[in-house]
This record gives structure tokens, C-alpha cells and sequence, in this order.
């Protein structure tokens, strides 16, 4: 995706990691249009290799979609979303 470009993987780690923080916050309260927001996240995790993010906003979508209970995937998600801020946070500290 940044085809070798450190500033520019720098760059897109830095938006994933506010656009985690503030899609997890708008699905807090479970919205009309939570799916699509758990889409999104999906969607850009899928994009930096964050697979327990993209897997968790997956579980989260389809328990929307099929009308289960969100909220045991909701929970992993914010796990997996502040797990990969960690780790984005201290690889842009080392570099």
C-alpha cells in the first residue's frame, strides 16, 4: 500500500489509529448505522494488516446484520482495536 515509503506508512498507521479510537467511540452506542460503521473499520484493518481488528468488526457486523446481541463483539473489538494502537503507537515511537 505505501510501496516502501516510510513517511507515508507512518502517515496511514497515524489515521488508522484515530480512526479506530473515534469508529469505536460512534459504536459505543450501538447506532442505526453501527454495521456500517463495524464495515468501515473492517475495511481499513484489512488495509494495515490488522487481522484480530478486521476480524472483530467482521463478528461485530454479522451479529448486527443476523440480530444477535453486539455486545460480546463490541467488547473484543475495543480489546483488539486498543491492542493494535499499542503496537502502531510504539512502532511510530521507534521510528
Amino acid at each position: 500500500m505505501t510501496m516502501g515509503d516510510a513517511a507515508l506508512e507512518r502517515e496511514v498507521l497515524a489515521m488508522f489509529v484515530s480512526q479506530s479510537v473515534r469508529l469505536l467511540g460512534m459504536l459505543g452506542t450501538l447506532p442505526a448505522e453501527a454495521g456500517a460503521l463495524a464495515h468501515t473499520l473492517k475495511g481499513s484493518a484489512h488495509a494495515i494488516g490488522a487481522r484480530r481488528v478486521a476480524a472483530c468488526a467482521q463478528a461485530l457486523e454479522s451479529a448486527i446484520g443476523q440480530g444477535g446481541d453486539p455486545r460480546p463483539s463490541l467488547g473484543e473489538l475495543g480489546e483488539a482495536v486498543a491492542e493494535a494502537r499499542d503496537s502502531i503507537e510504539a512502532m511510530l515511537r521507534g521510528s
